[in-house]
């Protein structure tokens, strides 16, 4: 596994796994990477420093990335697929209709219910700027579609 710095086009910074660096050009021209924080599919390889193995066991000193993500030392690829599977199995799926269906629950317009769907990063700043709370998932393929 080869682990890369990538980072969106809304300046947020994340990890991702690869078998291969093909594997990364892969996937980024298929446009199946999501930035975890928003959702935008604009994904791009982050420069990283090099790290040489001269045997010394000095402590190091966190780069400032590695810092701000401590707070996600424990989330690993496993949890985040537990997390995301759960969700998949506790809400209901609405597509494409995501922004205008959470428009309605939160109005109370309809009945409210755990939904997920599909939303453009300006469909759901608009939701937010409305007040109304949504986290874009990234959904592997292999859930994505299942329904509830």
């Amino acid at each position: 596994m080869i682990v890369f710095d990538l980072g969106c086009d809304n300046d947020h910074r994340f990890e991702g796994w690869f078998s291969s660096s093909e594997e990364f050009e892969r996937q980024q021209k298929e446009n199946l990477l999501t930035c975890p924080m928003c959702g935008s599919q604009t994904i791009n390889r982050l420069v990283t420093a090099a790290r040489v193995n001269t045997g010394r066991t000095e402590p190091s000193v966190p780069s400032p990335y590695e810092q701000d993500a401590a707070q996600y030392a424990n989330f690993d690829a496993a949890r985040m697929l537990k997390l995301i599977s759960h969700i998949v199995e506790s809400t209901e799926d609405v597509g494409r209709s995501f922004p205008e269906e959470a428009r309605k629950i939160h109005y109370k317009e309809a009945p409210e219910r755990q939904i997920r769907g599909t939303a453009s990063p300006q469909e759901v700043d608009a939701l937010r700027d409305e007040g109304i709370d949504v986290i874009p998932l990234p959904v592997p393929p292999h859930l994505d579609g299942k329904p509830h």
